[in-house]
């Protein structure tokens, strides 16, 4: 009893530090860092320094060919990002996938299966019955030759990808036409065909520091290497700001175009049921607790609020935070607070990546409706940066 005790004290303990981080990382000002906080600042400096000098090291093996760069026989776009989470990358691949499936070419996802693999627990769901192959491994070029000695390749020249065709009219369909490398930007030993960086309009660089002092992976400076950057979330973010940052992302990329993307709400599932469906607009005047342990946990409050809740709270945990026994009892305290506070029962809404996670420890909120809300990403307008001229760099890379 006493080690459970003591666990329960230290996964708390190390919860409350990777949110204090967190938030450092996001931070512009000492003045608003707590005490705690502070006191963390010459420790993170430090680790910082040696992640860049490790970072440098690695860039340099690669340049200089010491480390080896694999290149796959067939075409591969990376989806990826210059900061940790909550920047749209799995429901950028999820939308590529079925574009390259709708138009007779079958992709295969390459993922790490990070932290319990709930995205790609997510994916597999999503791509049930579809020619959508998912590797899982952080050694993803090994990965990838195991599905070609499976299932084969396509040659590039051969591949015919048409807006419109359907699916199976391909004659090697089940055969791979193109890799999607979820996460990949930093994913050096890959050569790649397409380098899409995906950037979290709310957030953006956040305090510019390195992991873990902030939340960058790399400088700013390798935005040179995108062919493409997505502003995700950019229905979220003032238009001057939007304006901005547009430009500046043209500053240190001239050619590069810029896309604009946002989550856009289908339908709720309750979690004791994942086939079930619930219209978004369902929970208009309703008392919202929003459970969340993503990257991004301000976008998905953000977009409750825009369905039209009455009144939407939170409870935010780190970003693949596995939920315990204890994190139950603690929503269903701040439940019965709202049901106090508005006398009226509250829903529960989580991300299906928290729901893919773990999927039975939500319905231990009963008598609480639990829902997941599922959401796809759109392609917003954006200077001749359009969902078709998208989709036209993509039947680029795989022809």
């Amino acid at each position: 009893m006493t080690i459970f005790v003591n666990w329960c004290s230290l996964c708390s303990s190390m919860e409350k530090l990777r949110k204090a981080v967190n938030e450092m990382a996001y931070t512009q000002h000492h003045a608003k860092l707590s005490h705690l906080q502070l006191s963390l600042i010459p420790v993170l400096f430090f680790a910082s320094s040696l992640y860049k000098a490790a970072l440098s090291l690695r860039r340099a093996l690669y340049h200089s060919g010491l480390l080896r760069k694999h290149r796959l026989p067939v075409p591969v776009i990376s989806v990826g990002n210059l900061t940790w989470g909550g920047n749209g990358k799995t429901p950028m691949v999820e939308f590529i996938a079925n574009y390259l499936a709708d138009s007779g070419i079958s992709p295969l996802i390459l993922t790490r299966g990070y932290a319990g693999g709930d995205e790609a627990k997510m994916l597999h769901r999503h791509f049930l019955g579809r020619p959508v192959k998912i590797g899982v491994g952080a050694k993803r070029a090994a990965v990838a030759a195991s599905f070609f000695e499976r299932y084969g390749h396509v040659e590039p020249s051969s591949s015919k990808l048409c807006h419109g065709q359907k699916v199976g009219s391909h004659l090697s369909s089940e055969k791979i036409g193109t890799v999607i490398l979820d996460d990949g930007m930093q994913h050096w030993s890959l050569q790649r065909n397409l380098e899409i960086v995906m950037i979290n309009g709310l957030t953006l660089w956040g305090n510019c520091h390195s992991i873990p002092r902030g939340p960058l992976r790399e400088p700013l400076s390798a935005l040179k290497r995108a062919d493409v950057v997505v502003l995700h979330h950019a229905d979220l973010v003032p238009e001057q700001n939007l304006k901005d940052t547009d430009l500046m992302l043209r500053e240190v990329n001239k050619s590069v175009p810029v896309f604009f993307t946002k989550m856009d709400p289908c339908y709720f599932f309750d979690v004791g049921n994942a086939t079930s469906r619930k219209h978004v607009g369902d929970l208009s005047n309703t008392i919202v607790l929003c459970v969340t342990a993503i990257g991004s946990a301000n976008a998905f409050a953000k977009g409750i609020e825009k369905i039209g809740a009455f009144y939407v709270d939170r409870l935010e945990f780190s970003d693949h935070h596995k939920f315990l026994a204890k994190d139950i009892e603690m929503i269903k305290r701040r439940l019965r607070e709202l049901e106090d506070r508005f006398s009226s029962k509250p829903v529960v809404i989580v991300t299906e990546k928290d729901y893919d996670r773990d999927p039975y420890i939500f319905k231990h909120l009963d008598p609480f409706e639990v829902l997941a809300l599922c959401s796809e990403l759109k392609i917003i307008p954006n200077r001749g940066c359009t969902e078709e001229s998208f989709k036209k760099l993509l039947k680029e890379v795989c022809t």
